[in-house]
């Protein structure tokens, strides 16, 4: 009997401007059979970002109703906001046989890791160091000075958990991580 392979779900994390979101899009641009899981949250949205594209943008009322409806396979407070991946947006991506790409937290890929059915490869991405995460954080200009300390504060709490994947890789370039990456989905796509 023929096995069907479980599409592969490629999680992604880092601390706050280490770049997993740059190299979750630059994954999907190459390879179209991944599918970014789509979060819920409630932080309002940043410029540019468009509802059901980057987030799906809903009201704390509304995460909360979701939430006891045991509705996520992950969920985690960050910043004071919620975040959330559905189990419903997940099945729309796997029934399509396509593979899921997360951009969540270490928070969110230990919950998602006590669902044993999951094929799950876990990447933690590393910034060179300290002092460029906040030259990174201070030049996206998304975050006010509060926010960016905030940010800085949580890095030596975010980088304890990279023992908890299955890679690490340093995102001093871009272009040199994502070809490490790529190598490590070319790896086990073919398992």
């Amino acid at each position: 009997m023929n096995n069907p392979k479980k599409p592969l779900m490629l999680v992604l994390s880092s601390p706050s401007g280490a770049g997993k979101t740059t190299l979750s899009k630059k994954i999907q641009q190459s390879d179209n059979s991944f599918e970014i899981s789509v979060s819920h949250t409630t932080r309002k949205p940043r410029p540019n970002e468009v509802d059901g594209l980057d987030y799906h943008f809903v009201t704390k009322k509304n995460f909360e109703l979701l939430l006891n409806q045991n509705a996520f396979y992950e969920h985690a407070e960050i910043f004071g906001n919620y975040y959330g991946t559905s189990k419903s947006s997940i099945n729309q991506i796997t029934q399509k046989n396509n593979n899921v790409l997360f951009d969540i937290d270490w928070q969110g890929s230990q919950q998602l890791s006590k669902f044993k059915q999951l094929n799950l490869v876990k990447v933690f991405i590393l910034p060179p160091n300290k002092e460029e995460l906040e030259k990174r954080l201070i030049a996206r200009n998304q975050d006010d000075k509060e926010a960016i300390k905030r940010r800085m504060l949580a890095y030596s709490k975010d980088v304890v958990h990279q023992i908890d994947y299955d890679y690490v890789l340093v995102n001093d370039n871009v272009d040199d991580c994502f070809n490490k990456l790529k190598k490590i989905i070319s790896k086990h796509l073919q398992i």
